[in-house]
């Protein structure tokens, strides 16, 4: 049965099944894993129900293959699709698998690279099926989820389903994935394939899809163990490639630039005919100066439309949607193999993409824009040619094409592997060595990456990540530029950090040419700074945007080209400065907006390069991290005058080593900033009595470079326990430290403070003389103290709120071998629950607070736990068994002989404060002596007072209120004004009267008050007020919940009122009703409290609405049920008063005497069945089975003649005695018995009743005596 359930239940129904198996469990747990087991499997059914005709296009070429594919993937766990983009692998694969029964059991996932794909992707599968996308179909991406438990095709980027891993391990809610587009092999493709490389052995039920485009497929199929190929054909139109380079070969053509040679393409593509036509860009900002350039070329009757992963859902749609006329698009590679976009006859490729790659030699991951490979080129020009014949004009040469990559880089190759790992860790994917990457890296990479994140502080020594590790793994860049940008935040530089930050990710946009190398040197000594090449950045940044804000982008160039600058770097800056600010931001970092001090920048920027360190010699040149030597290159602006110590943004060798990019920093940043990486000696520890301290000189260094030579710092930044024994024995004890210090004169005082020990053991005489000093103050005092100034401070902080933390305690002064305070067996406080009392203790026999006392303020009353209160302390329960045991009756005690060494071994077994004493200590007796001693032999009210402890009562100025003994009597004295303590302590929310809807915020299940100190919880309920309900807070889970059913219940009444009178008022069964009416049923109400038991009934089963949209959730779904239910509930009723006529009748037939005791008995029981509200007070699932019971006791008088009288007393004397306990336990007011167990109990009784009396009735559950004496013990909050 469980193998028909969703995947991810049955983990935990087959735990819980192996749990009932081994560990015996009753009929309830059984039929509760059952009925779970049944609902799962009720979902199955539904999801099947669900699933939609499914219909294929007949144009596409996916459809030609389909049945071969679903052979291949019922065959196969792994299935490889490839084909051209077109061939509708994205929208028709989810339909097959619909078609073959998956997304039944768990759900078809299927990934997309990005969002703008998944959207739409999904809006189309949705629309093809017929369904509102959202419901059987839907997607979920970084910032929108539009899926639902029911959905079978859910459509998600793969970072999402990476994401998913951390709460799914096995990604159970899967029976399907499919991995779309993983020909473009990004990071998190990788990752999920490799993972899916260890997840598919333990998951043979899951089936993997990978569609790719025509780019290596084979490489895929070999990583799955030569899963199948299936090809699937594009469409046949064919595809005219034309080649129009920027640069002619031809020295009477004139060169143009990228711009106009859009232009000129877009232009020949609109003379050869209508259709739309696709221009690949590199990103945002060229699309939006390209669509600018377009629109001014005013082309007739044409849309420009962008296309970019960022832009919002509903720009990102217009490209899809039906429109007149021709149109442009210009997008970025988004549209090259992750959407088809319609309607494209001609394209546009300027062969150049925006590719992330890592830069080994600067470790600086960038974003360089450059040309795309072979590959990539195929994938752009098989974009146009879908409707009909295609052109493809590509803004490059062919014999370019031919010498460029075959195909783009894994993502993995091209990445940091110090981002690598670091993500890997944060998302639990183990160790790159060992995960199956496609093309795993090289070791002596993965070494370096490693090194790095220990060096940025990301991991520690153990390559386990840190805090700050983990904010950075928020930051999808480089860990090195992270490191700055997140050192930036704590020096209030992120402003200017990201600005260098986004200049070191691309090549330095000032020119050098050879030709005039001495005018740009000129030029660029502007922007220059003695100190600094970082800050010549956002010289040259403040430069660029000031002449931007006040000239046209034609001066802007002019004035670039005049101060050797680059402008095309000088926008990919912008762009990269774009990017990285938004990223930055959006974790939560905040720009300053006052300029930054330069040495903060610098100190934030050396998070990220201390490993581009060095210290200059006797020469110009510098010895760097572990002993390389280099010189600062010439065109530094610090090259003229070497400071003595540097950082560089990269250190690169040609015909020398030279530093780029170089600044001076301070040594002490290097200390500060690799805390962690530097290496420290020590030498020559000595007490310094002007500090009142020791001290030790330290040597710092890092990657062999000596920062600090010899500086004196304190023993403790090096041994603290030797400086702490320094201390104490050369300050403490020899120099005499504070002699005069209230903390030494009050401890020649402490005889008389101590006497509380007295009071705590009941014992005379036990205290001596103090101790060793020095072994006082070795036991006393915080590790951290360990100089003078420590020793000071803390002592100051510790008296202001422990005035005695220096004073002697009873172990230096008891003589010894002596008992001493024991605070664990006389701890100052009780703790019940969260919320901590004060304890005090009196030896005082002839007083009235003679033994300990717990003050507990007035709202804390109705918490307190009978059962804690009767261990009183543990110091004192041994004694207590002692006295219960003698307070048995002799039949029983003479068991336990002698009593103190029987009481001795009980407390040994008892588990302190756990349940009830009595109960605990029968526990235990049974189990040494194998003698029962039942509840009602224990006396706890007859033990000496000092073994039962005094609860006092005080308000909120801690004036006492009541104090005593009897705790029962205490909360019936204080019950009122307890109860308005708890409402005075709750909040105004939860103190509203007069509702008449829900309107009033979700009902949390607690909240927590704060009496007297004592934090304590409380627990919000809705409660009846005839008309209205009101919202209260209760002392008690069961007390809120009884409260809140009725409050529920009046709250649907008010709603459904008008339809329930007309219900009753036409009730068939109403003249039959009324006829049956007496005096035990009031005939007055049982209208109105039937329409309360309908709504109770329609509206009221578990769990409970606990806010507004649940709550009017539940009415709509059960309004259509009110007339049913009040029709059954009346026939219940009928049925019922029928059955106690019945039973009525009988009796006036058997009036024998010698009948007397069971014709009363059989009244009394008849009047517990039918009450004058018998619907109100029976729990509504019950009244079905009233008639029953009522023919139960028609049988026993019908069978009184013929002896049968005697048979019933024997049968009565096996059943009285749970009346009995029932009875005592409706009268307890102890709070230790449970109201739901003990109801629960009654109606088993009812059920043991039949059994006895007249089992051929049957019964409605298994019930025995065993049974309900298990139940008894759950009822006194022993099971």
């Amino acid at each position: 049965m469980i193998g028909e359930c969703p995947l991810a239940a049955r983990p935990t129904l087959r735990r819980d099944l192996r749990r009932l198996r081994r560990d015996g469990g009753d009929a309830g747990q059984i039929a509760r894993l059952r009925e779970r087991i049944d609902a799962s499997r009720a979902v199955i059914a539904s999801r099947i129900a669900s699933r939609p005709a499914v219909s294929y296009p007949a144009d596409l070429p996916i459809v030609a293959a389909r049945e071969e594919i679903a052979r291949a993937i019922d065959g196969n766990q792994v299935v490889v699709v490839c084909g051209e983009t077109g061939s509708g692998k994205s929208t028709q694969l989810p339909k097959l698998c619909l078609d073959l029964g998956r997304g039944i059991a768990g759900q078809i996932g299927h990934t997309q690279p990005r969002r703008i794909a998944a959207r739409s992707v999904a809006a189309r599968i949705a629309h093809e099926l017929g369904t509102p996308l959202g419901e059987i179909v839907g997607y979920k991406v970084r910032f929108g989820d539009r899926t639902r438990p029911e959905t079978l095709v859910k459509v998600m980027t793969d970072g999402t389903l990476l994401a998913e891993i951390q709460r799914d391990r096995e990604l159970r809610h899967y029976d399907t994935l499919i991995i779309d587009e993983a020909h473009e092999r990004s990071l998190n493709v990788d990752f999920l394939l490799g993972y899916l490389t260890r997840l598919l052995p333990r998951r043979p039920e899951l089936k993997l899809i990978i569609t790719s485009a025509t780019i290596d497929p084979e490489r895929f199929s070999r990583h799955f163990g030569d899963a199948p190929i299936i090809e699937v054909s594009g469409r046949g139109y064919p595809v005219d490639v034309r080649y129009r380079p920027l640069v002619s070969e031809d020295p009477d053509v004139r060169d143009r630039d990228q711009p106009a040679a859009i232009l000129a393409a877009v232009d020949e593509l609109a003379a050869e005919g209508p259709g739309d036509v696709l221009v690949f860009l590199s990103g945002e900002r060229e699309i939006r100066e390209m669509a600018e350039a377009l629109r001014k070329h005013h082309p007739p009757d044409t849309q420009i439309l962008p296309l970019y992963a960022r832009l919002s859902a509903d720009e990102q749609q217009r490209v899809f949607e039906p429109h007149p006329g021709r149109r442009i698009v210009l997008a970025t590679n988004v549209a090259e193999t992750s959407l088809t976009v319609p309607g494209i006859r001609g394209v546009v490729d300027p062969g150049l993409a925006r590719i992330s790659r890592y830069r080994a030699r600067t470790r600086v991951q960038q974003l360089p824009i450059e040309p795309i490979s072979q590959a990539s080129a195929r994938q752009r020009s098989g974009r146009c040619g879908r409707v009909g014949p295609g052109v493809c004009i590509r803004l490059y040469s062919e014999k370019e094409l031919e010498e460029r990559e075959p195909f783009t880089a894994p993502e993995i190759q091209r990445t940091n592997l110090a981002s690598v790992i670091l993500q890997m860790k944060t998302l639990g994917l183990g160790e790159v060595r060992r995960f199956p990457f496609l093309d795993p890296p090289r070791r002596a990479a993965i070494r370096d990456g490693e090194q790095t994140l220990r060096e940025l502080g990301a991991t520690d020594a153990d390559d386990r990540l840190t805090p700050l590790g983990r904010d950075l793994a928020r930051l999808p860049i480089d860990p090195r530029i992270g490191r700055m940008v997140l050192a930036a935040r704590g020096e209030a530089c992120v402003t200017e950090v990201l600005v260098i930050a986004a200049a070191l990710s691309i090549p330095d946009p000032r020119l050098r040419p050879l030709e005039h190398r001495d005018a740009a040197d000129a030029a660029h000594r502007i922007f220059a700074d003695p100190l600094s090449d970082f800050l010549s950045y956002l010289a040259i940044w403040r430069f660029f945007h000031e002449t931007k804000r006040h000239a046209t982008w034609s001066k802007v160039r002019e004035a670039c080209r005049a101060s050797f600058l680059s402008f095309v770097r000088m926008r990919e800056w912008i762009d990269v400065h774009g990017q990285l600010k938004r990223l930055t931001t959006e974790t939560g970092v905040k720009l300053n907006r006052d300029p930054a001090d330069p040495d903060a920048i610098h100190r934030a920027l050396l998070a990220g390069l201390l490993r581009n360190i060095g210290v200059r010699g006797d020469g110009a040149g510098f010895t760097g991290a572990a002993g390389q030597r280099f010189s600062i290159f010439p065109g530094s602006a610090l090259f003229a005058k070497p400071p003595r110590w540097v950082m560089a943004a990269e250190i690169v060798e040609t015909t020398r080593r030279y530093a780029r990019g170089v600044a001076r920093i301070q040594p002490g940043w290097i200390e500060r900033v690799g805390a962690h990486l530097v290496d420290r000696s020590y030498a020559n520890p000595r007490w310094d009595p002007r500090s009142g301290q020791g001290m030790i000189f330290e040597k710092v260094s890092l990657y062999g470079l000596e920062i600090i030579a010899k500086r004196r710092v304190p023993l403790a930044r090096v041994d603290r326990v030797a400086a702490r024994a320094m201390f104490i024995q050369r300050g403490l004890v020899e120099g005499g430290v504070a002699p005069e210090a209230p903390f030494q004169i009050h401890n020649r005082r402490l005889r008389e403070r101590v006497r509380l020990i007295e009071a705590k053991r009941r014992q005379r005489d036990v205290i001596v003389e103090i101790g060793r000093l020095e072994a006082f103050y070795d036991t006393r005092l915080p590790e951290r103290v360990t100089s003078s100034r420590t020793f000071h401070a803390w002592r100051r902080k510790a008296e202001r709120t422990d005035p005695e933390r220096l004073f002697m305690t009873e172990g230096d002064l008891l003589r010894p071998g002596a008992p001493g305070a024991d605070p664990a067996g006389f701890p100052d406080t009780l703790s019940i629950g969260d919320a901590r009392y004060p304890l005090t203790y009196s030896f005082d026999p002839a007083g009235v607070a003679d033994g300990v006392t717990v003050t507990v303020p007035l709202a804390a009353l109705p918490t307190l736990s009978p059962d804690r209160l009767e261990w009183l302390v543990p110091g004192r329960l041994e004694e207590k068994v002692v006295a219960m045991v003698r307070g048995l009756p002799k039949t029983l005690r003479r068991h336990f002989v002698p009593v103190p060494d029987h009481a001795a071994r009980c407390v040994e077994m008892l588990d302190f404060g756990v349940g009830s004493l009595p109960a605990a200590v029968s526990d235990t007796l049974h189990r040494q002596t194998g003698v029962a001693v039942p509840a009602e032999a224990w006396s706890m009210s007859t033990l000496p007072d000092h073994l039962r402890l005094r609860v006092r009562v005080v308000d909120e100025n801690d004036a006492e209120l009541a104090a005593g003994r009897d705790l029962p009597t205490l909360r019936d004295t204080l019950a009122q004004a307890a109860a308005e303590a708890i409402r005075h302590e709750a909040d105004v929310a939860f103190d509203r009267q007069g509702l008449t809807d829900w309107d009033f915020g979700p009902l949390p299940p607690t909240i927590v008050l704060t009496s007297g100190g004592a934090r304590l919880t409380a627990y919000p309920a809705i409660v009846d007020e005839g008309e209205t309900v009101a919202l209260r807070v209760m002392p008690t889970r069961a007390e809120a919940r009884a409260a809140t059913r009725v409050g529920l219940r009046r709250l649907y009444w008010r709603h459904c009122r008008a339809e329930l009178e007309f219900q009753l008022d036409h009730l068939p069964q109403r003249p039959a009703i009324e006829a049956c009416l007496d005096t035990r049923v009031d005939g007055a109400t049982w209208c109105a409290d039937l329409a309360l038991v309908t709504v109770d009934r329609v509206f009221l089963d578990e769990p409970w609405p606990h806010d507004e949209s649940s709550f009017h959730a539940r009415l709509d779904a059960g309004w259509g049920r009110l007339g049913s239910a009040s029709l059954a509930i009346a026939d219940e009723l009928l049925a019922t008063l029928e059955a106690a006529a019945a039973v009525e009748a009988t009796i006036a037939t058997h009036d024998k005497p010698v009948w007397r005791a069971t014709i009363d008995d059989v009244r009394h029981h008849l009047a517990r069945l039918v009450p004058p509200r018998l619907l109100l007070v029976t729990p509504t699932e019950r009244l079905p089975h009233l008639p029953r019971y009522l023919a139960a006791l028609a049988r026993r008088v019908e069978r009184l003649p013929a002896g049968g009288h005697v048979r019933d007393a024997r049968r009565r004397e096996r059943i009285d005695p749970y009346w009995d306990n029932f009875r005592r336990a409706m009268q307890d007011g102890s709070g230790r018995v449970d109201a739901a167990a003990l109801q629960a109990y009654r109606w088993m009784l009812e059920e043991l009743a039949v059994s006895v009396f007249a089992q051929e009735l049957g019964t409605a559950e298994a019930v025995s005596e065993t049974r309900l004496a298990q139940q008894w013990e759950l009822v006194m909050g022993r099971g």
